[in-house]
């Protein structure tokens, strides 16, 4: 049974490192959350990491100047682990062939240039489906049409046996109060057609060995149960956390706030409803970082 708490600082002294989604969590897609901001910079004066765990297809570098603009304080983290580098290294290793079919909207074309980090990176391009030896997205042409638009493709793309790399796992996002489909949409529907979609962002272990990685990068290693994952989404953050045996800590007013009843804090017997038609069991639940 989850612990619904008020505070942050109730538990944090439990953790000696955060992995925090962004979306939903610190930001919600237009301007920062105050509070959020002010828990995790109280959280860092007294000692903790922070690693901004997130699902976005851009690199960490593209997170970091998007974050800014919408007023995160550079002293709320110390690193950033993101979906779409983990989907860059392996497609720069072949995951999907080096001619592939890009989708995803204009801008975003910057996950394809060179990565430094990889030894004898294959060399990528872009081409028509027809051409294809796999699939890159990052999100759809249009975040607010229907994923199955992409039927038509996606059938033909299936008999070809193309595999689908997806760099951002999330279903949906809310940018301010428009709900906008992801790329984790788009290969949902692909493998429910039959095709194979590759996933690196939340859920799905890659990510979290990043995270990791880019966490002992600030010193020394810090152990699992000395770390709590914070997010919004039980399909993704809380899903995530469970499989890697890390605590979590659920914001019920993100994603979930009409499903757990969540103003200021949720409604103890829808969450509890909700988590238990998700099957989902998260270790605390909080309506707001704060």
């Amino acid at each position: 049974m989850t612990r619904i708490i008020e505070n942050l600082s109730e538990i944090s002294a439990q953790y000696d490192a955060l992995f925090v989604d962004l979306w939903g969590c610190v930001h919600n897609g237009v301007d920062a959350f105050p509070d959020a901001c002010a828990a995790l910079q109280q959280y860092r004066a007294e000692g903790g990491k922070v690693v901004l765990l997130t699902n976005s297809p851009r690199p960490r570098a593209g997170v970091e100047k998007q974050i800014v603009h919408f007023g995160v304080p550079d002293d709320a983290w110390d690193t950033i682990a993101t979906s779409g580098d983990s989907a860059r290294s392996a497609m720069f290793q072949g995951a999907v062939g080096s001619k592939v079919f890009f989708i995803g909207q204009p801008g975003e074309e910057k996950f394809f240039q060179p990565l430094n980090l990889l030894d004898d990176p294959l060399e990528m391009q872009q081409v028509p489906l027809e051409e294809a030896e796999g699939i890159v997205c990052t999100g759809p042409e249009d975040p607010m049409a229907d994923p199955s638009v992409m039927r038509p493709q996606f059938l033909y793309a299936k008999q070809k046996g193309l595999k689908l790399l997806c760099a951002n796992p999330d279903i949906v996002v809310d940018r301010g109060e428009t709900r906008e489909w992801c790329a984790g949409a788009l290969a949902q529907l692909y493998t429910e057609m039959g095709g194979e979609s590759l996933y690196f962002g939340k859920p799905h272990p890659p990510i979290y060995d990043l995270a990791r990685r880019r966490l002992a990068a600030l010193g020394k290693p810090v152990s699992d149960d000395r770390i709590l994952c914070i997010g919004d989404g039980v399909l993704t953050d809380i899903k995530g956390a469970m499989g890697e045996d890390i605590d979590s800590l659920f914001i019920t007013g993100g994603l979930a706030a009409t499903e757990t009843k969540t103003t200021v804090q949720p409604e103890a017997d829808a969450l509890s409803t909700y988590l238990q038609k998700e099957m989902s069991a998260p270790t605390y639940s909080i309506g707001f970082l704060r």
